[in-house]
């Protein structure tokens, strides 16, 4: 082999290495720049979950009575408690789950532009004697 195809071994890791650093500089560029990313949807489940409960804590010291205040306090440790087993065993279904729900949503989107697009091409039919559309009603909003 000649000089110029021979590289030595330091130069791959010299590659590797500048594009791991530019790598997290461009994901560091683009926290600053939007913020922290979503986690995974089991992260964000638990995160909501515990907001909701943070939220209804904070609503139950307007409740009259000490005993309504314990029987929320007690639906809050026991939806935690429901809730949590769940994401611990199957963190991979929320993230399908999520998928699934941005599928189902861009199917529907599709579905209603092309709704869109052949209402949106029909024309008017003309009256019998072909003057143009027929009479118009107006509605008054007032």
């Amino acid at each position: 082999m000649s000089e110029a195809t021979e590289r030595p071994a330091s130069d791959a890791d010299a590659w590797a290495d500048a594009c791991a650093e530019d790598l997290a500089a461009e994901k560091a560029r683009r926290r600053a720049e939007h913020g922290q990313p979503p986690g995974s949807a089991a992260e964000e489940l638990r995160k909501l979950v515990d907001a909701v409960a943070d939220k209804v804590s904070s609503l139950q010291s307007s409740l009259p009575g000490m005993a309504a205040q314990s029987a929320v306090q007690q639906l809050i440790s026991q939806a935690k408690a429901a809730v949590e087993p769940v994401i611990e065993r199957n963190p991979d279904v929320f993230d399908h789950l999520a998928a699934a729900g941005g599928e189902l949503l861009a199917a529907y989107r599709s579905a209603v532009e092309g709704h869109e697009r052949r209402w949106a091409s029909q024309r008017p039919k003309k009256d019998e004697d072909g003057g143009g559309p027929g009479p118009a009603e107006h509605i008054d909003l007032d």
